[in-house]
Formats: structure tokens, sequence, C-alpha cells
């Protein structure tokens, strides 16, 4: 089974394309929701969370996201030492996740790949963009944050270009109609890749 990681900067559509990819019948994790779920579910991650940030990146025993992120988007080392905590945990609940898939490819949605060194271990990364204008103004209609916020977040992810070199395939998603198409050709070739 081959491991296909979809990755794209903020904004980019990545949970758009990764629906579609969902609809061609491949099992997708998306690793932001299953971080998040661990973070509340997981004591260890908790206590390991609370020595980091304080206790009041919990209120009754919920994640208080908006505190975490005021927190960790200004700090990149804060922000490393966080994902050092979460990021090893989402992989083996994704290494266990991938064993219960019959596919000839699962996809690994997640953003920060190449920030973090992961490319390894994927054999093929399909990297999702769109202009930056575009980016900032979906992530403001979505998550009703401001411009200076989203700015400090794109501040702590690669630029496209960068990304560009290590990807496999690159789907620039403006338009709906043209990334469905680009999305069932890519899944052509990773079938055809997977040998089915």
């Amino acid at each position: 089974m081959m491991i296909v990681a979809l990755t794209g900067n903020i904004g980019s559509g990545k949970s758009t394309v990764a629906k579609m990819f969902k609809k061609l019948s491949v099992p997708v994790y998306n690793s932001d929701k299953e971080a998040k779920k661990l973070m509340q579910s997981s004591k260890k991650v908790r206590t390991a969370i609370m020595a980091l940030l304080g206790d009041e990146a919990y209120v009754d025993k919920k994640l208080n996201r908006k505190y975490i992120a005021q927190k960790v988007f200004e700090n990149k080392e804060l922000l490393g030492r966080l994902n050092g905590i979460v990021h090893p945990v989402v992989r083996k609940d994704f290494l266990k996740w991938t064993k219960k898939q019959k596919s000839p490819y699962v996809i690994q949605e997640s953003a920060i790949i190449f920030e973090n060194g992961l490319q390894d271990f994927y054999d093929k990364i399909v990297l999702i963009t769109a202009p930056k204008e575009i980016r900032v103004k979906r992530v403001m209609e979505r998550d009703q944050v401001s411009q200076p916020e989203i700015l400090a977040r794109m501040g702590s992810q690669w630029d496209d270009e960068r990304k560009k070199d290590l990807s496999d395939f690159v789907i620039d998603n403006i338009s709906l109609k043209e990334t469905r198409l680009k999305v069932q050709e890519v899944h052509k070739h990773l079938l055809d890749l997977s040998g089915v």
C-alpha cells in the first residue's frame, strides 16, 4: 500500500481536495482533525501541553484553541515544541489507521510536512496551491480571523515555490471544476504507480 501526503499552505483547499479523493473511494486521514482529538483524549498529551503552555491550554478539560494559537503562532520555538509533543502521537495513530485500510493507496492530509522534515515518510506527495490573496480571503471567511492573524500563520509555513520542488504532483486549486479534473488525473497516476 502506498502512503501519499496531501499538503498545502493554509487556505489552499486541502480539505476540499481531500473530499474529492474520498469520493473516488480513497481513504483519507485528516491529521489536523485527529491531532485535535488526540490533544483532547490523550492524558499524556494533555499533561505535556499544560506543562509547556500552562493550565490555560485547557478550559473545563476542553482544548483552548484560541489561547494555544495566540501562544504558538507568535513564537516559532514554542510551536516547534508543541509539534514535538503532538506529531509523534499523530504519526503513531496514522500508522495504526493505515493497517486497517484496504486500498491501493491512502492519503494523509497534513499542512506542515516539509516544515517538519517528514517528506521522506511518504511514497508520493500531492501539493495543493492557490494564490496568496485567495488563500487569505478563504481563511478570513472560514475562521472569522483578522488578516494580520492569518499572515502570522502563513509566516510559519514554507512558500509554495519551495514546496513544489519537493512534491510529486501539484494541484492549483482555483476553479473547482479544474481541480476535480486534476484530482482524477492524479488518482489515475497513483493507481498506476501502486500497480492496480
